[in-house]
Parts: C-alpha cells; sequence; structure tokens
C-alpha cells in the first residue's frame, strides 16, 4: 500500500512538472500607463488614444489594468508623471504626443524593467520603441475632396507646430487639392500650441475670412469643427469623427485607429516578446480611416475619393510619388516614392501653400 501510495505521489510531481504551463499570460495584470497631453474630452487627439485603450481593455479583459493621466505638458512635467508612473509598478506606458519623446528617453533609461512606447518621436533606447501612423495618406485623398467641392479654391488649415508630421499633412492636402484644381490654394494658421480652444477657433474665422471655405486642422480640440459648423463652410475634421458636433460642416473625418495597435503591445509585453521596432503604420494597416461622407458629398465625388483611397491601400497611389518641387523651385523628389527618411524629415512646403513655415 505504501509503495503505490508512494508511487502514485511521485506520478503526480512528475505530470505536474510536465504539464504545459499557462505561461506569462495566466499571471498577475499588465499594469499600463497612457499619458496625455490635453483632456480625454470626447473627440480629437486624446480622445482617440483613449478609445484604443479602451479597446485594449475590451480585448485583454483582466490581463491588463490601466491608469491616464490627462493634460501632462510636454516638458518637465512629462517626465516628473512618467517617473511617478514607472515608481507605481506600470511595466508599460505609452507616450502620446510628439513633445514626450525626450522625457520618455530619460526615464526609460532610469527605469530598464519597464517598456514605453511613444507617439511621432524619432530616437528609440532599448526599452523604448516609437509608433506613428501615415497620416499623410488620408490628409491627400482630404485634398482630393476638398479640391473638388470648394467653390473659392481656398482651404484653411489650422496647425499646431511645425513639426515634420504636421509639414507632411499639409503638403500631402495640398497635393491632393492641386491635382483636381491646380489653381487651389491652402492656407496656414500656426497656433504654436496642440490644444487652445480659443485660439484654434480665432485661427479657424481668420481662415474663413480670407476666403476658405473648407477647413482642416492638425490641433487637438472641436473648435475647428465648431467654428465651421457655425459659418456655415465645409470641413475635414481630424482626429475624431465629428458628425454630432457638425452634422451639415463635417464632409467627412481623418480618424485615428490605435486598439490594435494598442492590444498587440500589450500581448508582446505580457508573453516577453516585445521588441523595439519603430512602426509607421498606414490606411492598409488600419492606422487611419476616412469617416462616411456627408450626404452633401455629391456620389461621384465620393466615388472618386474612394478609388483612390483603394489605390493607396493597394499601394498603387503614394502621395509623394513623382517628381516633387516645393514651392521655392527647388526640386525634392526626382522620380518613384519619396524615401521615408526624406518624409520623416519634411521641412519644406509645396506650391500652393500658403503661410510662413517656422523652424524648431
Amino acid at each position: 500500500m505504501t509503495k503505490n501510495l508512494a508511487r502514485a505521489l511521485l506520478c503526480a510531481i512528475a505530470a505536474a512538472l510536465l504539464a504545459p504551463h499557462a505561461g506569462a499570460g495566466d499571471g498577475p495584470p499588465l499594469k499600463v500607463a497612457f499619458v496625455y497631453v490635453s483632456p480625454v474630452g470626447d473627440a480629437g487627439w486624446t480622445f482617440q488614444h483613449d478609445l484604443g485603450r479602451r479597446a485594449m481593455e475590451k480585448a485583454l479583459g483582466d490581463k491588463v489594468r490601466t491608469t491616464i493621466v490627462e493634460s501632462v505638458a510636454e516638458g518637465p512635467d512629462a517626465e516628473r508623471v512618467m517617473r511617478d508612473l514607472a515608481r507605481q509598478g506600470n511595466k508599460l506606458i505609452f507616450a502620446t504626443s510628439f513633445g514626450y519623446l525626450e522625457p520618455a528617453l530619460r526615464v526609460a533609461a532610469d527605469f530598464p524593467q519597464v517598456k514605453f512606447e511613444q507617439a511621432g518621436g524619432y530616437k528609440t533606447a532599448p526599452n523604448l520603441n516609437t509608433y506613428n501612423a501615415r497620416y499623410y495618406e488620408a490628409r491627400y485623398l482630404a485634398g482630393l475632396l476638398a479640391g473638388k467641392v470648394s467653390k473659392t479654391g481656398v482651404a484653411g488649415y489650422v496647425a499646431g507646430f511645425a513639426v515634420p508630421e504636421v509639414i507632411q499633412g499639409i503638403n500631402a492636402f495640398a497635393l491632393g487639392m492641386r491635382a483636381v484644381n491646380p489653381k487651389a490654394v491652402v492656407k496656414v494658421v500656426w497656433l504654436d500650441t496642440w490644444f487652445d480652444p480659443p485660439r484654434e477657433r480665432e485661427a479657424a474665422l481668420t481662415l474663413i475670412h480670407q476666403g476658405a471655405d473648407v477647413l482642416t486642422n492638425h490641433s487637438a480640440s472641436t473648435a475647428v469643427v465648431q467654428a465651421a459648423e457655425e459659418k456655415g463652410v465645409g470641413v475635414i475634421a481630424y482626429q475624431s469623427d465629428m458628425r454630432s458636433i457638425a452634422p451639415h460642416a463635417q464632409l467627412t473625418a481623418i480618424t485615428h485607429e490605435w486598439g490594435g495597435y494598442y492590444t498587440k503591445v500589450a500581448r508582446s509585453v505580457r508573453d516577453g516578446t516585445w521588441r523595439v521596432k519603430p512602426v509607421w503604420g498606414g490606411m492598409k494597416d488600419g492606422f487611419v480611416k476616412l469617416a462616411p461622407f456627408n450626404a452633401s458629398v455629391p456620389k461621384n465625388v465620393a466615388a472618386f475619393v474612394e478609388q483612390r483611397e483603394a489605390d493607396i491601400v493597394a499601394g498603387r497611389l503614394h502621395p509623394f510619388a513623382g517628381r516633387i518641387v516645393d514651392r521655392d523651385g527647388r526640386v525634392r523628389n526626382e522620380g518613384g516614392v519619396m524615401p521615408d527618411a526624406q518624409i520623416a524629415t519634411m521641412n519644406w512646403f509645396v506650391p500652393g501653400v500658403v503661410g510662413s513655415l517656422p523652424q524648431r
């Protein structure tokens, strides 16, 4: 009897040792933090990142536990917040603004066990990766639409900072607009901030007074869209679908979709496969989408833009391809698709863009 019990016990121990383990996926929840440059609100840049966070939570359930910190200024405040989050045991921190790069790099150096993902940056570290979207693809499509529907041939562009991502969007929009109306112009007003609703509204009104009958923006609030609705001009919203805010003015919207990426990253941290590999996803990756067209957009125009969208997704069309000359006459691309390295450092305007180009 004793021998049989001992044998049974040994077999049980061996079975437990040899059985497949559930692995890291069944461990405690991964603590994930998100740092936001503005309030979450109900639309805009931060709202879209938070939608991505919520989608990640829905996909992973109790495998993750998230924390958010809103309205964190770029610079010392961002560094302080990220240090606090790392000390609190967060093992993955998403720094969701361009100006968070340097603070994130400093904090990452002091917390090598924490993984950092920074939006829009151009430097990495052993535990810091960067990610971004090719917003310029949808900006080109937005320009096509603006060129087709504008009666004045003037579009207004409210822009935050003169960083390459913003300049790419302005140039792609202008190239799209002038592809269907060679005389079209895109007037730019700089904010020198990402989020300041009163200044965003003031810039939008200035552009309307200068003849713009279609607006778009690269800023973080809904102010430009609200101004367009109030003044009866068209608007191509950015970041979020803002039909509920501008049911008449919004022609379409360029939306940011982060849920799939955030879920993938969190899974990779949990299972130990996370690696530093900068990501620059486009429309084919689902990072950027166009919202449904307003009923006021003629069906043939909608079909035209949709076909060009399909061409971009299939790789048949690239906004920065062929011979491209800047507005000073300098050839920036002789032919073929412009290399990513040149797009990523863009600091010049194409013909048709009206406005200064501050140097950072």
